[in-house]
């Protein structure tokens, strides 16, 4: 049994290793995105087992959401005070009546903070679990395939790469690992409400999938790794259209017109990424793309969005932002 956690224990760092070996070089400032919660804990404990790294620091974002968010970021500076590791606390104000709702709202707060904090590289501590769930949670609301991908392990925000090593580790691992090492961490109480589309999903769904497909997690993570090797080729595949119906920043209506319809959806979700724009939802898009290819030449179909519109007119289609 001492050999098999042993090797659990193990395991970890030696992934961990092998993951930014990869994706980092030794000159980059590196973050670890500290809430207290186990897997974060365990990152950041790795980080220092992998030995002294230049530029290592951790960030800890204090919503003020909970009763208990002042014992979170005591525990996170003891914590890193005793690992030797800097830590910047930084307290915001979450807008409850935002329109994106609490859990949304706070993570916009929460990677503002980072990305003005973090340096070149931010370090997540998402997991195989999280992995799995954002799929089903994704995939409950209907997304398509860049939503099915669920959460990139390597992604640019602006300057700052968000690299996430633990996502193909398991939780009982994580979990296997931190008591192996003694080490304690912080438990939100809000995981545990159910009423939270996501945390039912994490306790009861998966639970009883787990129950009757013990690789249900594992396997519901793979797919997502599937589904997002799928958006990369569509991603290829828009870039292509693209440069044939490219004129300057805006489109050529004439050559959309000849692109089959789920292309030519796929390159407007395409360049609305590119844009950093929200994409509508799938039945305005489509009625909006059969628009630009059905519309007469005295039309001019046009679809506003939350930062801006893309309108078609003088035979192209251009997208203009909200000032």
């Amino acid at each position: 049994m001492a050999a098999s956690r042993n090797s659990l224990q193990n395991s970890v760092p030696t992934r961990v290793a092998a993951f930014l070996a990869k994706r980092t070089t030794p000159g980059e400032k590196v973050c670890v995105g500290l809430s207290g919660g186990c897997d974060s804990v365990v990152l950041l404990h790795v980080l220092t087992v992998l030995g002294p790294r230049e530029h290592l620091r951790a960030v800890h974002v204090h919503h003020g959401l909970s009763e208990n968010a002042d014992r979170w970021a005591d525990f996170c500076t003891d914590y890193c005070r005793r690992l030797g590791v800097e830590l910047l606390v930084e307290r915001v104000d979450v807008e409850r009546r935002s329109g994106l709702g609490l859990e949304a709202a706070a993570r916009a707060v929460r990677y503002g903070v980072f990305s003005r904090s973090a340096g070149d590289v931010l370090l997540l501590g998402h997991h195989q679990g999280d992995q799995a769930e954002t799929l089903l949670f994704n995939l409950l609301r209907g997304t398509g395939v860049a939503g099915a991908a669920a959460i990139p392990v390597d992604r640019l925000q602006g300057r700052m790469r968000i690299l996430r090593p633990l996502l193909d580790v398991a939780r009982r691992e994580i979990e296997a690992y931190a008591r192996d090492c003694q080490l304690v961490w912080i438990d939100d109480e809000s995981n545990t409400d159910t009423l939270h589309a996501r945390n039912f999903l994490r306790h009861d769904v998966l639970t009883a999938l787990a129950g009757r497909f013990p690789a249900a997690e594992k396997k519901l993570a793979q797919a997502a790794g599937h589904f997002a090797e799928a958006d990369i080729l569509l991603g290829e595949l828009a870039r292509l259209d693209w440069t044939a119906a490219a004129d300057g920043e805006a489109l050529k209506l004439s050559s959309l017109r000849e692109v089959p319809l789920p292309r030519l959806k796929n390159l407007l979700r395409y360049r609305l990424r590119q844009l950093g724009w929200q994409a509508p939802v799938a039945a305005r898009l489509d009625e909006f793309a059969r628009q630009l290819q059905t519309a007469g030449a005295d039309r001019h179909p046009a679809l506003d969005l939350a930062e801006g519109s893309m309108i078609a007119g003088r035979g192209r289609l251009r997208w203009v932002a909200r000032k």
